[in-house]
C-alpha cells in the first residue's frame, strides 16, 4: 500500500508601508483599458504566455526616442509595473482559463488598475506517461517619489493638516508562483495591483493569491520586497526593510495556498 505525504501549506503575509509612504501618479489625460478572456480545453499541447512593462509619471518620462529617465525632479513620483505569466502543458489533458483586465484610470481604494486570474487544471497521458506541465507567474510594482507638498494631495481634511510634505520614498515588491508537474487540480491564481489614483487618500497596492489541490510535483510561492521611506524633507531614509519569504513543497500535495497583500500609503483603511 502507498503511502503519500499530504502537505497543507496555508499562509497569509501582509507588508505594509509606513505612514510616510507611496503617493500614486494621477491619470494622464487619455485613458487605456485591455481586457481578454482565454479558454483552452485540449488533449495535447497547450502554451500561454503574458507579459507587460507599464511605466508612469506624475511628470514624464525622460526624453529621446528611448525613454532616459532623468532623476526624479522636484515632487516627482514614478512607477514601473511588470507582470509575467509561462505555461506549457504538453502531452497530457489540460484545462485553461484565464481574465485579465488592466485600466489606466484614477482608481479608489476598493479598485485595482490591473487584475488576472486564472484556472489550471491538467493530468498527463495514461497511455504514455511522459506528460508535464509547468508554470510561473510574477508581478512588480517599483515605486519612487521625490518629497512634496502635502496641502492639495488629500479630500480628507485632516490628511494635509497632519501630512503638509509627503517624503521621499522608494519601494520594490515582487510575488509570484510556479509549479511543474504531471497532474494538478484546481490551479487557481489571483493578481490585483494598484497604483494610479487621484489623491493621496488611496494607497498604493499589490495582492496576490495562489491555491492548488491534489498535485504530483513542484510547487513554490514568494514575495521579496525592499521599502525606504524617509521623514519630512529629509533626503535620508528613516526606514528601511527588506522581506523575502519563499514557501515550497515538493511531492504529492492535497493543498497548497498561500496569500500575499502589500499596501502602502499615507491613509490606509
Amino acid at each position: 500500500m502507498k503511502k503519500f505525504a499530504f502537505a497543507v501549506l496555508a499562509l497569509a503575509v501582509l507588508v505594509v508601508g509606513m505612514a510616510f509612504a507611496d503617493d500614486a501618479v494621477n491619470q494622464t489625460p487619455e485613458t487605456q483599458g485591455i481586457n481578454t478572456a482565454t479558454a483552452v480545453y485540449c488533449l495535447g499541447t497547450v502554451t500561454e504566455t503574458d507579459a507587460f512593462v507599464w511605466q508612469q509619471s506624475s511628470e514624464n518620462l525622460g526624453t529621446g526616442a528611448v525613454y532616459t529617465p532623468a532623476p526624479l525632479g522636484d515632487g516627482e513620483r514614478m512607477y514601473v509595473v511588470s507582470y509575467t505569466e509561462d505555461t506549457i502543458m504538453d502531452q497530457g489533458y489540460g484545462e485553461y482559463t484565464k481574465t485579465m483586465a488592466l485600466d489606466t484610470r484614477n482608481k479608489v481604494a476598493n479598485q485595482f488598475n490591473f487584475e488576472a486570474t486564472k484556472l489550471v487544471d491538467f493530468a498527463q497521458d495514461e497511455a504514455l506517461g511522459l506528460g508535464e506541465m509547468t508554470t510561473e507567474e510574477s508581478i512588480l510594482i517599483d515605486g519612487a517619489g521625490q518629497n512634496h507638498t502635502g496641502n492639495d494631495r488629500y479630500i480628507c481634511p485632516f490628511g494635509s493638516s497632519i501630512f503638509t510634505t509627503i517624503p521621499d520614498y522608494c519601494n520594490i515588491v515582487e510575488m509570484g508562483s510556479s509549479f511543474t508537474g504531471f497532474q494538478v487540480e484546481n490551479l487557481n491564481t489571483d493578481v490585483e495591483e494598484r497604483h494610479v489614483a487621484a489623491t493621496a487618500d488611496v494607497p498604493v497596492a499589490l495582492n496576490y493569491e495562489v491555491e492548488l489541490q491534489n498535485a504530483y510535483g513542484n510547487s513554490q510561492a514568494w514575495i521579496n520586497a525592499h521599502l525606504m521611506d524617509a521623514r519630512g524633507n529629509d533626503t535620508f531614509p528613516a526606514v528601511d526593510i527588506v522581506y523575502n519569504e519563499l514557501t515550497t513543497a515538493d511531492g504529492f500535495q492535497t493543498v497548497f495556498y498561500k496569500r500575499m497583500n502589500y499596501e502602502s500609503g499615507t491613509r490606509r483603511a
